[in-house]
């Protein structure tokens, strides 16, 4: 007899039942599921996004090109803030300025770091101000750091993401913490003696924040800095994109909402980890390197016309841009300064 004749008993018709049952049950719920992950981080993105006036953002990322965005860490003690000019805890100057640049036909990320003292040129400041390139943002906030940075080396920077210091615990322990590789023994300052031992280890918020700041017991001052600012960045971007569940999650996304802002909107910020996410996974850093310097009472560093130049190569053809020859006020006062020598005084007239 043909088998495909046989009446098939009742309870198998009941058993597939419960089996398409639980399967719609299964699938509503994931499509929940996600449809929540995607309201809580429209939401949370929404709450971060502050677009600078009157100036046009390119469609670099939708159009799923390199682009650059300027990464501004600004210190200003009180959890939660993001201010810029004077406050009661201080001047609110951006102590970490990086400019990262995404290229997803090479699939890497160069993170460049820009001294704090850098000497520079305050785009927007009257009469060609020149003072240190972190003041910037305490007299502009974002817009005239992005002008002022770009026009150092001569590179287009559409993007910006600012994040609160103080607030950069929290963003480390919702990731789960961070991994770094120290490269020598210190005791910092900034926890009251927290010890970090020479080599690889794992740091929550608090430790990773003390790490990130540490500078004094440095002798490279603020370059062992920045790399070690470096480090935890890294850090934070490969377990980020290692999160795998809901809880961790929107714990995330409510550190960054309430600790950063960006001109990035949520459907650029899609589109970076639909198109760009395997850029992360080779990171790469760079520094434009100074030159002790005193101008007047203060101590800046001075980058050599040769360092700009190869800096400002280096970010453009990361770009898919043509180099070009620079020439912007740093480069007017190498020239006045020929028989500058490290340490001493720089002249600007």
């Amino acid at each position: 007899m043909d088998s495909r004749s046989r009446k098939r008993p009742p309870v198998r018709h009941r058993g597939f039942k419960i089996f398409f049952l639980f399967l719609f049950i299964v699938l509503a719920a994931g499509g929940a599921y996600a449809a929540r992950v995607f309201y809580q981080t429209k939401s949370a993105i929404d709450k971060t996004y502050n677009p600078i006036d009157d100036k046009k953002v390119s469609t670099t990322i939708q159009d799923k090109k390199p682009f650059s965005i300027l990464l501004l860490g600004v210190d200003t003690g009180a959890e939660g803030r993001i201010d810029q000019g004077s406050t009661n805890q201080g001047d609110a100057n951006s102590d970490t300025i990086i400019i990262a640049t995404v290229n997803p036909d090479q699939n890497k990320v160069t993170m460049t770091s820009i001294p704090r003292d850098t000497v520079a040129e305050i785009v927007g400041r009257p009469q060609q101000d020149i003072e240190k390139i972190n003041a910037a943002y305490n007299y502009g906030g974002e817009k005239m750091a992005i002008n002022s940075v770009s026009k150092l080396v001569n590179v287009p920077i559409d993007y910006y993401l600012t994040i609160n210091m103080g607030g950069l615990e929290k963003i480390v322990d919702a990731v789960g913490g961070v991994d770094v590789d120290n490269p020598f023994a210190f005791t910092s300052s900034y926890t009251g003696g927290q010890h970090f031992p020479k080599g690889e280890q794992h740091l929550n918020g608090s430790m990773a924040l003390a790490y990130a700041r540490m500078r004094h017991e440095d002798a490279t001052g603020d370059y062992g800095r920045q790399k070690r600012q470096q480090q935890v960045i890294k850090s934070i971007v490969k377990n980020a994109l290692s999160i795998g569940t809901l809880t961790r999650l929107q714990t995330l996304l409510d550190s960054v909402s309430s600790n950063m802002r960006t001109n990035l909107t949520t459907d650029d910020m899609m589109s970076i980890f639909s198109n760009y996410r395997d850029t992360a996974k080779n990171m790469v850093s760079a520094t434009l390197q100074g030159q002790d310097a005193w101008i007047g009472d203060g101590a800046y560093q001075v980058p050599t016309s040769a360092e700009l130049q190869k800096v400002s190569d280096n970010i453009r053809t990361a770009l898919g841009l043509e180099k070009e020859t620079l020439n912007n006020e740093n480069i007017r006062l190498n020239a006045q300064n020929p028989n500058f020598q490290v340490g001493g005084e720089y002249y600007i007239p």
